[in-house]
Formats: structure tokens, C-alpha cells, sequence
């Protein structure tokens, strides 16, 4: 059942948060966040999954979901703000320990107010082999071309698997509705983009700006209440002019923010190289955020999703993953560059890496630029359930 599995990704996620906090090494405190990943990954599609089995789709489940996605929009940013604070005035333990108690009472009062429900099936099996080969190389591996080459394997192996089992982990005709595909294409995207965004932004701020970790925070405060104000008016926007508006709209404003941080200077200040951006990426999440939730699960039946819940944050997630790591390499693969290209000094190093960021966040505004693409080419206009799910019975079994 959904509030099963719910109820034990939040255990597994706060025992995970605690084991972190008491690791006495970096091997145990990878085993333990690797532990903690996966509790995640069963707590989000699992609550996504519930809330779109709970609220009708339309007006009722998209106010639900403008809920949500004003608390996860903006939950980067608190999770930075708040990573300053724990770090600078307690220690990096306590990032994890703070998860305990939240996650203590979310169980208990998941236990008072969720209602269980199920998928009724005729066959009810878990796709183990389906599982084994989604699981792929990491980054640390030997070398990357063999995990990207293992991952390419693999990713056929799982295509291969999923089209002849009974009960597939993933079944491919979901991807027959329309909005729910285009809907993951901009979500990995989105994903890729603001992850990155995040990543890149808190390094220049303490690495250039010289700003502390609690300063640097606080400095994100600003894209947090803007992508709660931006998630709040989405939602209504969405019912009155559409998906793909609102979507396309939040995309543009992303792709702007990106363009305005390639400008990041040495001797930049918060409210010139920072603000701006901040007002820009803020709004563009918000606009974002909440209609790609939305068309990931127009047209999408009760016993489907869950699938469609764990597929929007999977493509998230993986987009978050890649586009760190991308934008990381661009980053420092030209902070070599300019360091070996020009004479020693003091500034060389804060100009390499603004040099390096500059580049990144063009990088990140091309693949925000892909996204609001896709928006226009995949998402539909209109995605008025009635539309939608004639468009998905219309398609041939």
C-alpha cells in the first residue's frame, strides 16, 4: 500500500539521519547517505502518489499540488540556508540530526491522518531483475567512459526486461500520454539547470564573495520566499491559462536568471551580481516547478501513479545529478585552463573561477533554453483532464 511504503521511507530516512550524524568516517558516512538516498527515493514518489489518489484531477488536485510544489521549490533553498546556519553556529552533524525529530513526527501523525490505498492488480509481483538493471556505475569508478558504456548496457538490459514482464517496473505505454512525457523531458532539464545553479552559486559566494557559510545561507533567503510567492500565484494561473503558459513562462524566467549570473564578477556584490537573479531563478522555479508536477500526472489513473509520482522525481533527481556534475567539470576544467594560461598572483585564482562560472552558467541556461523547447514542442496547450485522457484512450494498446 502507499502509506506503507510512505511510513517506511520515512523510518529508513530518519534512521539513515541519524547514522549519518554518528559517522566516525567518510566511509561510513557514504554508506550512510547512500542508506539515506534510498529511503528518499521511496518517501517522494509515495507521497506524490497519495496526494494524486487523495484530490481529484482538476482545480481540487492542483491547488494540492501548487501546496507542493511551493514546499519543494523551495526546499533547496531553505536546505541551503539552513545548512549555513547548523554548519557556521553548530556543526555539520546536526544537517543530519535535524531530520530525526521532523521525521518522528511526520510518521506520527501519518499514522493518525493517511488513509492506506492500493493499486489493484490481478498480478501482484515485484520486478527484482528489473531493479538490478537499473543500478549503474558511479561517477568514482575507474574510469568514466567504462560507466558510461556499463550504464548504456545496462539501460538496454532494462528496456529489454520491462517490455516482457508481467508486471513491469516501468511500463512503456504511460509514455503514451502526451503531456506526461513532455513533462519529464523539462523536469530532467529543470533539474539539471537549478541543482547546478545552487552548487555553483554557494562557491562563488564563499570562495569569491568570501562570504561564511551561515552569511551565504542567509543569502538565499531571497529565492526562497520568491519561489513560495511564484508557487502560490502558478497554480492559479494554471487552472485560468494553462500548463504549458505558465511552464514556458517559468522556463524563460530561469533561462534570464542563468544569463544574469554569467555576469558574476570578482569584486561583485549582493546586490548587483546576486539579487537580480535570485528575483529571476526565484520566479522561474515557482512558475516551473508546480505545472511540471501537474502534467506529469494529468491523464494518469490511480493504479498508475505511483509510477508517475517516482517518474517525475526520478527525472529530476537524475537531471539534478547530471547537471552538477556537467557543469562542475565545465567549471573547473576551465579554472585549469585560465590558471595555466596566465602569470601567478593573488587574484588569479577568484578570476579562473569566476572565468570557470561565467561559462557554466551559460551552459545552465542552454539546457534551461532546451527545456522551455521541449515545453512548447511536447506539453500540451491545453491539458484539461477531459483532453488528456481522450488523447491517452485514443491511443492504440
Amino acid at each position: 500500500g502507499r502509506k506503507r511504503l510512505f511510513m517506511a521511507g520515512l523510518v529508513l530516512f530518519s534512521a539513515a539521519s541519524l547514522a549519518c550524524g554518528l559517522s566516525q568516517s567518510d566511509t561510513q558516512l557514504i554508506i550512510f547517505r547512500a542508506i539515506q538516498g534510498l529511503g528518499a527515493a521511496v518517501i517522494s514518489p509515495a507521497a506524490l502518489a497519495i496526494l494524486t489518489t487523495t484530490f481529484a484531477e482538476g482545480e481540487e488536485r492542483n491547488k494540492a499540488l501548487g501546496i507542493w510544489g511551493a514546499i519543494a521549490g523551495m526546499g533547496g533553498a531553505v536546505g541551503v540556508l539552513l545548512g549555513g546556519v547548523l554548519t557556521d553556529k553548530a556543526s555539520w552533524e546536526w544537517i543530519f540530526f535535524l531530520n530525526v525529530p521532523i521525521g518522528v513526527a511526520v510518521i506520527a501523525a501519518g499514522q493518525q491522518v493517511l488513509k492506506e490505498s492500493r493499486v489493484e492488480m490481478e498480478t501482484r509481483s515485484f520486478d527484482v531483475l528489473g531493479v538490478v538493471t537499473t543500478a549503474t556505475h558511479s561517477w568514482t569508478s575507474t574510469t568514466v567512459i567504462g560507466s558510461l558504456v556499463a550504464a548504456a548496457v545496462l539501460l538496454a538490459l532494462f528496456i529489454a526486461v520491462e517490455r516482457r514482464a508481467a508486471a513491469p517496473l516501468l511500463p512503456f505505454s504511460i509514455f503514451r500520454l502526451r503531456s506526461l512525457t513532455g513533462a519529464n523531458i523539462v523536469g530532467f532539464l529543470i533539474g539539471a539547470a537549478i541543482f547546478s545553479m545552487f552548487f555553483l552559486l554557494s562557491l562563488y559566494m564563499q570562495q569569491v564573495l568570501g562570504y561564511s557559510a551561515l552569511k551565504a545561507g542567509f543569502a538565499y533567503l531571497l529565492v526562497a520566499i520568491t519561489i513560495i510567492i511564484a508557487a502560490g500565484a502558478s497554480q492559479a494561473l494554471v487552472t485560468k491559462i494553462g500548463v504549458r503558459t505558465v511552464l514556458a513562462a517559468g522556463m524563460a524566467l530561469t533561462v534570464a536568471g542563468l544569463i544574469w549570473f554569467s555576469q558574476v564578477s570578482v569584486g561583485g556584490s549582493y546586490l548587483v551580481d546576486l539579487v537580480p537573479g535570485f528575483i529571476l531563478s526565484g520566479l522561474g522555479l515557482g512558475f516551473s516547478f508546480v505545472p511540471v508536477q501537474i502534467a506529469s500526472l494529468v491523464g494518469v489513473g490511480h493504479d498508475e501513479a505511483g509510477i508517475a509520482s517516482g517518474l517525475i522525481n526520478t527525472s529530476q533527481q537524475v537531471g539534478g545529478a547530471l547537471g552538477v556534475a556537467i557543469l562542475s567539470t565545465v567549471t573547473f576544467t576551465r579554472v585549469d585552463s585560465y590558471v595555466a594560461d596566465h602569470a601567478p598572483g593573488p587574484l588569479v585564482f577568484p578570476d579562473a573561477l569566476v572565468n570557470g562560472f561565467e561559462i557554466a552558467f551559460l551552459v545552465g541556461a542552454g539546457m534551461a533554453l532546451i527545456g522551455l523547447i521541449a515545453t512548447l514542442l511536447f506539453v500540451p496547450r491545453h491539458v484539461a483532464p477531459d483532453v488528456v485522457m481522450a488523447e491517452a484512450a485514443a491511443e492504440p494498446a
